[in-house]
């Protein structure tokens, strides 16, 4: 079952009086489970791929659909509801919120959509147990170090119990070390049968995935061992 599909998806910007395409013609699906890699140099469009399967920005042409739903004939509105139940973003900066301790961050989104505080708690409690940062729960952002604001970042992703985890360079601000561990987190995550596309640009990091694809002058291809 595809919780991906994206058909012929073109997407450009203006400048000027002019349009820049900056997707052509992308084909790509994700089954699901699949822990995907989407590998590019700045300026190739992975930026533009990622926001356009994060439903953060509307395609120009062509068709996307996401666990079943035609984004592709979806209203903006509608797409925030999409974007809030289906994805879980992990971003290179963690966007945790300063002020709030690692449980706050976490049930935030959870209690925004109505559930109960104790049941996001609970929820909570569950997950931060998986990702080892337990004992964490009421330090705040800048008590952690780089690895552990990025399983913060990934407790509140899988918090919402998403159809797919987008994560946007998720070991790009951190060192070697933590980098290999949230990425071996992620081996784990995927094991336990979530799907996880991630997007960068170190052929390194995009080998922990279990399949890679390459996007170059914005045009995407399955990788063929060559990446400049």
């Amino acid at each position: 079952m595809s919780i991906i599909e994206i058909k012929h998806v073109n997407k450009g910007y203006m400048l000027g009086d002019e349009k820049v395409p900056v997707l052509k013609d992308i084909n790509f699906s994700v089954e699901k489970g699949e822990f995907v890699a989407i590998l590019g140099p700045s300026g190739s469009g992975k930026t533009t791929l990622m926001n356009i399967i994060g439903c953060m920005d509307l395609l120009d042409s062509g068709e996307y659909y996401l666990n079943g739903r035609a984004i592709h004939e979806t209203t903006e509105k509608d797409m925030t509801q999409v974007r809030n139940k289906e994805i879980g973003f992990i971003f290179q900066n963690y966007q945790l919120i300063s002020t709030y301790n690692v449980m706050q961050n976490i049930i935030m989104p959870l209690l925004m959509r109505g559930m109960g505080h104790k049941e996001a708690e609970e929820k909570c409690q569950e997950i931060v147990k998986l990702l080892s940062i337990d004992h964490r729960l009421e330090h705040r952002p800048n008590e952690l170090s780089g690895g552990q604001k990025q399983r913060v970042s990934i407790a509140r992703a899988l918090a919402s119990e998403p159809a797919i985890l987008l994560a946007d360079e998720p070991t790009g601000a951190l060192d070697t070390v933590s980098g290999q561990e949230v990425l071996k987190l992620f081996g784990k995550l995927n094991e336990m049968g979530n799907t996880i596309v991630m997007i960068t640009h170190d052929l390194k990091v995009a080998q922990a995935a279990k399949r890679i694809v390459k996007i170059v002058d914005g045009r995407l291809s399955d990788y063929d061992g060559t990446y400049n």
